[in-house]
């Protein structure tokens, strides 16, 4: 029973700090759900489900309105999650002719970036594409695959563009950014 006393203290101490731990990270700022959609690929008359993705902000823009988050230069990242499977060759595609359509055309850091999807994507992957305000960096990651950080302000208001710059599916711009006030 003596030993057992005499470790109390020690226990209650590491409890302490794993507590005091977990509570500053509990702390951290985090971000705000902006909006969340459907990428819809619309083939003749048929709209087949693509991804869902999702929007967030750890600062929000002092005016509702997509411009204004595109060129806020804070932490924010879109989240999408696959509906469906779809080929390495169609998304990269995609990711190119929507960097074109927005008239970016820096194309080392266009390939850089795709370079992250290396295969195809099945239903249910997550795709993360954040941008770090302190590294001035947007960072793409396949959950199962792979990930690339491509520096620059110029690059993250680019890669905004393609869900809230010209899209040809205007409505999912509109949800992406719903939930701001």
């Amino acid at each position: 029973m003596q030993l057992a006393r005499s470790k109390s203290p020690a226990l209650l101490a590491a409890f302490a700090a794993v507590f005091l731990a977990v509570g500053s990270l509990l702390a951290l700022p985090g971000y705000t759900l902006t909006g969340t959609g459907v990428r819809v690929r619309t083939i003749g008359v048929l709209n087949i489900d693509v991804y869902r993705i999702s929007h967030y902000m750890d600062q929000l823009p002092a005016t509702r309105s997509k411009e204004a988050v595109i060129d806020m230069d804070t932490g924010k990242k879109f989240v999408w999650t696959m509906l469906r499977d779809v080929d390495r060759a169609s998304i990269v595609k995609a990711l190119r002719e929507a960097y074109a359509l927005n008239q970016y055309t820096d194309t080392p850091k266009i390939e850089r970036f795709v370079a992250a999807f290396e295969g195809d994507l099945k239903s249910g992957t997550e795709v993360t594409i954040a941008y770090d305000p302190r590294a001035k960096a947007t960072t793409v990651t396949v959950a199962g695959g792979g990930t690339a950080t491509v520096a620059g302000l110029d690059f993250m208001k680019a890669t905004w563009r393609i869900w809230l710059g010209k899209i040809d599916q205007p409505t999912l711009s509109d949800e992406l950014i719903a939930r701001l006030r």
